[in-house]
């Protein structure tokens, strides 16, 4: 059940259109991550749902109640805790008084105000730490009141941007974890706005890929991944060969297709799209790097086997990259430590066909 609805949502800035009509439903306890580069609209409609902007076109529904169409619901009213980028944390005030500060303008029970604050700051791991000041905090830790101070007034949905980028790779990893075990256990709605792949395939249970104020994909991580919608997806998120080419052959009874590319007449790809693969039509084949296979003698003869030069060889700790160059053609492959070519020497590539994608 939806418990979130983005209705035909549109929002202008001027001549520049942030949010392009989008249909989006979030469902209840869901993590869903809106996913894109800069300027793509991901953090628009964080605060179109938030209320902090009014679209221009649409309605925003929140656990059965419209944000919009029924006349604009200001965000104190919405039900929302939010985490922003910078933390937002006020420095002449303490931990207690950051996280308390919403409760106190409610006008609550101070008793309450105290066993409330209390019980969230060990709920994120601040126990201990009331009495410090920000500038006493490192960065995660300043995150953790942030969270905190969203989720002291038991909000129905969390709203989190790009909470984590402030922080050191390290960090970041470990507060991934913490937020989605977090929310998992409290059971409550939320998005997250993040522009890092890595972050959105960890937190999240669907994806929302965003471009040019468009969605142009929602799935999970593995869905995004293993079948994306079009090379943009497929370029974001990951690591994809792309090698453009045109379709010589579109088998009416099967979903092979024979490519004719720049390193050879004949490429064989599976798609899903067989209607779409016409003869004499621009595609691009698309190979994860984990997915071409590396051999350093020929083997045994079979369609998609070519022959290259490693042009660059790169050591990323658990495994190798090689860069082959395939008659002018880049390719790269992901091996394993026990492949002992070195840059200049001669390589087999098999590119399975039925990891082969094509896209448009």
């Amino acid at each position: 059940m939806a418990f979130i609805e983005i209705k035909n949502l549109l929002k202008r800035f001027k001549k520049v259109v942030a949010v392009n009509h989008i249909h989006l439903e979030v469902k209840q306890g869901e993590m869903l991550t809106l996913l894109g580069p800069s300027g793509c609209g991901k953090t628009t409609t964080l605060r179109c749902i938030a209320g902090l902007e009014t679209p221009d076109e649409g309605d925003i529904v929140i656990d059965g109640k419209p944000m919009l169409s029924e006349g604009f619901i200001h965000s104190s009213k919405r039900g929302i805790g939010m985490v922003f980028q910078n933390y937002a944390v006020w420095p002449h005030m303490r931990v207690f008084n950051n996280v308390a500060y919403g409760l106190k303008l409610q006008k609550i029970h101070k008793k309450s105000i105290q066993e409330r604050v209390l019980e969230v700051l060990e709920l994120v791991g601040m126990k201990g730490l009331e009495d410090r000041y920000p500038s006493q905090l490192s960065g995660g830790e300043q995150q953790r009141v942030a969270l905190a101070r969203a989720l002291v007034r038991n909000p129905k949905v969390l709203l989190l941007d790009e909470p984590l980028s402030n922080l050191d790779a390290k960090l970041r990893e470990s507060m991934r974890f913490e937020i989605k075990s977090l929310v998992k256990r409290m059971g409550i709605t939320s998005v997250y706005v993040t522009h890092d792949q890595a972050e959105a395939m960890v937190i999240s249970d669907r994806i929302a890929v965003m471009e040019s104020g468009n969605i142009v994909q929602v799935g999970t991580a593995q869905e995004i991944y293993k079948k994306p919608a079009n090379k943009f997806v497929a370029d974001f998120i990951g690591t994809m060969n792309f090698i453009s080419g045109e379709i010589v052959q579109a088998p009416r009874d099967t979903d092979a297709v024979c490519v004719r590319t720049e390193f050879a007449e004949k490429v064989l790809c599976t798609t899903d799209s067989v209607m779409e693969a016409t003869p004499g039509k621009k595609v691009y084949i698309s190979i994860r790097p984990e997915d071409v296979e590396v051999f350093t003698e020929q083997p045994q003869a079979r369609e998609n086997l070519f022959k290259g030069i490693i042009a660059h060889k790169a050591y990323l700790g658990n495994f190798l990259y090689f860069f082959v160059d395939v008659n002018g053609t880049r390719i790269q492959a992901q091996v394993q430590h026990n492949l002992p070519q070195d840059e200049g020497q001669e390589v087999h590539l098999f590119l399975d066909p039925q990891k082969c994608m094509i896209l448009f």
